[in-house]
């Protein structure tokens, strides 16, 4: 049953959106996953998609499945480069991964218009300007 599977919480795991660079033509954005635990996390799998209402009309993007491998303790890996045109949308981010034998999931998501200038913040580990989540 559900209710006797043990609760597996997720923690010190991060979704961050990251600005790479920025030229007056544009900015270059990565999704990173990163790991502040003291320990390996292993089999790592992320699905993502966008979803919302864009110019009076429903959207949904493609979901995408990315299997990460292991990530280092006190790590980080890109798990995709992100379009500002997606921006305005709801992006879900569904993580899996293994500790030991036993596995952990939870779901990210960064609301619509979310995604802006005046909410970035110094992305620990990385160091470089992001939106943040997981905290």
């Amino acid at each position: 049953m559900k209710k006797d599977l043990p609760p597996n919480i997720v923690e010190d795991i991060y979704i961050a959106i990251v600005l790479e660079s920025a030229s007056p033509d544009s900015k270059q954005w990565n999704v990173y996953l990163i790991n502040q635990k003291d320990e390996q996390i292993e089999n790592v799998l992320i699905s993502s998609k966008g979803y919302g209402i864009k110019n009076d009309k429903e959207v949904k993007t493609s979901v995408l499945r990315h299997f990460l491998g292991n990530v280092l303790a006190k790590g980080f890996t890109v798990v995709e480069a992100i379009d500002e045109q997606v921006f305005g949308l709801t992006n879900e981010y569904l993580l899996s991964y293994y500790i030991g034998k036993t596995i952990y999931d939870k779901k990210y998501i960064f609301l619509p218009e979310s995604i802006v200038d005046s909410n970035l913040i110094r992305v620990p580990i990385l160091n470089k300007p992001g939106i943040l989540i997981g905290i």
